[in-house]
């Protein structure tokens, strides 16, 4: 099972990669007990390459292979489509995700239009010095989402300006071990064709999207849902599913009323 951490800190060594180390180590021992070996990469988005997109739309209209920018960024997506599942952590600044964080995810935004991780499962970490709502880690998880992504958790943690080791064990060890639980059951149940609620809605109301708005003029978009097959009525997710009918009757049904406001 291989995990990717993928952190937005500008600071190497900040609380951001302290709660990422606790539950890959976590990982590693859960792994241990379900004799599943676990394999682990972490990505710095601050020592990469990352430029701000220029709105062309050519990933969009043409594919992401067409993007002018010439940077770290397929690099990113293509270490993604190679593991299991991602951490994935950013610090809270001004109630949000940091800048690092958002232009990764502005960057990698022709994957809400063509869903290419359908089948992996992640969890959303976020950490600041004093209190914060759920906003930053929700802005993470609505992109994964969209990115085909199963979400199992978000977790935020409170920190202070640069939590100790010890601090970490004695305050947030139950948080950690059960951030951790949630990650490896995900990418179980996706290895067995069992997704989530909201991962069931999202592809329901994409879906509603394509079978409403179906262009003149084939669309690189369009085609890649066409070509897969999601778009006939019979489809009801991105992978074959062995969840219950009634769980899946229910998700489709609120994937088509939230598609009444926004699709």
């Amino acid at each position: 099972m291989k995990i990717i951490s993928i952190l937005s800190s500008g600071r190497k060594n900040g609380n951001t990669a302290h709660f990422a180390t606790e539950i890959e180590s976590e990982l590693q021992e859960i792994g241990k007990i379900y004799e599943t070996p676990m394999v682990f990469e972490r990505i710095r988005l601050s020592e990469l390459n990352l430029k701000f997109c220029c709105g062309c739309r050519l990933c969009f209209d043409k594919g992401e292979g067409c993007c002018p920018l010439t940077d770290d960024l397929l690099a990113i997506r293509d270490k993604i489509s190679q593991a299991d599942g991602i951490i994935l952590g950013s610090p809270v600044y001004v109630e949000d995700v940091n800048g690092i964080m958002k232009n990764w995810i502005d960057r990698m935004a022709f994957n809400s239009h063509r869903p290419a991780f359908a089948g992996k499962a992640a969890i959303v970490i976020t950490t600041s010095g004093g209190g914060s709502t759920m906003h930053a880690a929700n802005t993470m998880a609505t992109a994964l989402n969209t990115w085909g992504f199963q979400v199992a958790g978000k977790t935020k943690f409170r920190a202070g300006s640069n939590i100790l080791e010890h601090e970490i064990k004695t305050r947030y060890d139950r948080k950690i071990k059960q951030t951790a639980k949630k990650l490896f059951d995900s990418i179980q149940s996706q290895s067995v064709g069992c997704s989530s609620f909201n991962s069931l809605m999202f592809f329901k109301v994409q879906q509603k999207h394509w079978q409403k708005n179906t262009p003149k003029q084939e669309t690189y978009d369009y085609r890649y849902w066409k070509n897969k097959g999601w778009i006939e009525p019979s489809c009801k997710y991105y992978t074959p599913l062995d969840t219950g009918h009634l769980k899946v009757m229910i998700a489709r049904l609120a994937g088509s009323l939230v598609a009444l406001f926004f699709v």
